[in-house]
């Protein structure tokens, strides 16, 4: 199994912050953000290559972050990849970026993990593997109860078996508040539907609505993953991240 981590946004919405330094690399609570994913996945078994996926502008910063991580995590294999990107209005988008590395290192043969490289999470991500075994796609979910707050991500319903019936983009009057978040499994016979979907001439940008056209071709099951989960937006969410995370890197 393989991880690919989505590093090539820009994050506009974090000017100035994100205009010299890649916003998976800002530190929340002491350490990257990034950070907080592969901590979570390092006790996962069976990890071949960790990808990450970049723009021009921060690659040779990633390959200095990993190179100076894999000192602390040396059973992770690291590959950066450009996705020879300059701004926000030549990137490849999420997809894209998904589509280009998945072809250029051959990742169609093995199962992947996707995740977003800001995506916080508070604890291990091991039982997310062990439930994605025998499995086509999942979708990890995270509850964020509260109506009016999932208008801005995604609205997930599912059956008793936890299989996705409805996915809806920033939902106007949404009946749940579980959302899908930018974390994934895919089978190796799934990945290979990423050139179907490019293909079809889709939308390139944001990783969810890949799960959206996926769901009504293939059973994609869901996983709520335990703990705290956070996505940071602006510079107020990455304040109020740093001070949850640093409640939980004390414990």
């Amino acid at each position: 199994m393989n991880i690919l981590i989505l590093a090539a946004g820009y994050a506009t919405r974090l000017y100035p912050l994100t205009l010299t330094k890649a916003k998976p690399l800002l530190p929340v609570a002491q350490k990257p953000m990034i950070e907080w994913v592969l901590d979570n996945l390092a006790p996962v078994p069976g990890i071949d290559n960790v990808y990450v996926v970049t723009n021009n502008k921060f690659a040779a910063d990633f390959q200095a972050w990993a190179d100076e991580y894999v000192q602390r995590q040396p059973k992770m294999s690291f590959k950066i990849i450009n996705d020879g990107s300059m701004n926000d209005q030549d990137k490849l988008g999420a997809i894209g970026d998904i589509n280009l590395v998945v072809n250029r290192e051959n990742l169609a043969a093995s199962d992947l993990v996707v995740v977003a490289g800001d995506n916080l999470f508070s604890e291990s991500l091991e039982g997310f593997a062990q439930f994605c075994k025998g499995k086509r796609a999942v979708l990890a979910t995270y509850d964020v109860k509260d109506l009016e707050a999932i208008k801005k991500y995604n609205a997930i319903e599912v059956d008793a078996e936890g299989v996705i019936t409805h996915f809806e983009e920033k939902p106007a009057h949404p009946k749940v508040t579980r959302t899908g978040i930018a974390f994934y499994y895919y089978s190796k016979e799934t990945v290979a539907r990423f050139a179907e979907y490019i293909a079809e001439g889709n939308n390139p940008d944001q990783p969810g609505r890949f799960v959206q056209w996926l769901y009504t071709r293939t059973p994609v099951h869901t996983y709520e993953v335990p703990g705290i989960w956070f996505d940071i937006g602006s510079k107020e969410t990455l304040e109020e991240a740093n001070g949850i995370f640093a409640c939980v890197a004390k414990k």
